[in-house]
């Protein structure tokens, strides 16, 4: 077992990972922020979203898998799935239409990884779910549409 981790983690205490690494000095504030795209997150419609991101219109591809319920019981954790097979994918992004922030997640991909990552989102409504991905520098979407019963009961 590792005994180092679980001490550093115990030293921690209540703080999370991330302001152990800023309190140590490890991570500056301002580098955490920059990875973060407020302009993205606050879009308030799919254009502006895809702009935000840098996608503009981008294109269609068979190649990129969502992987969704047809019909969500439980609009506060519904899984979503999306698998890239496009070569040399950078980045994938889960945007929900109808939701007041469109941007789920957006995914950073290494390079040699696999394109293939895994989340549960909340939706107020049924919507549309858009995975929208980055591959050689060029954008590429899916889209499905989830139905959120209340209760479970499918009206």
């Amino acid at each position: 077992m590792d005994h180092k981790r679980r001490d550093t983690l115990k030293a921690g205490g209540g703080l999370g990972v991330f302001s152990l690494l800023v309190a140590a000095g490890l991570i500056k504030p301002e580098l955490a922020e920059a990875a973060w795209n407020k302009s993205a997150f606050e879009a308030k419609n799919l254009e502006s979203a895809l702009a935000a991101l840098g996608a503009g219109k981008p294109g269609d591809s068979a190649d990129v898998q969502l992987n969704t319920p047809d019909i969500a019981e439980n609009g506060s954790v519904v899984p979503v799935g999306v698998v890239s097979k496009l070569p040399n994918t950078e980045q994938i992004a889960i945007l929900i239409e109808k939701n007041p922030n469109l941007l789920a997640a957006k995914f950073e991909i290494p390079a040699g990884t696999a394109a293939e990552v895994q989340t549960r989102v909340k939706m107020g409504q049924t919507s549309d779910i858009y995975a929208v991905v980055k591959a050689d520098g060029k954008f590429y979407v899916t889209k499905k549409e989830v139905k959120v019963t209340l209760g479970g009961c499918g009206g």
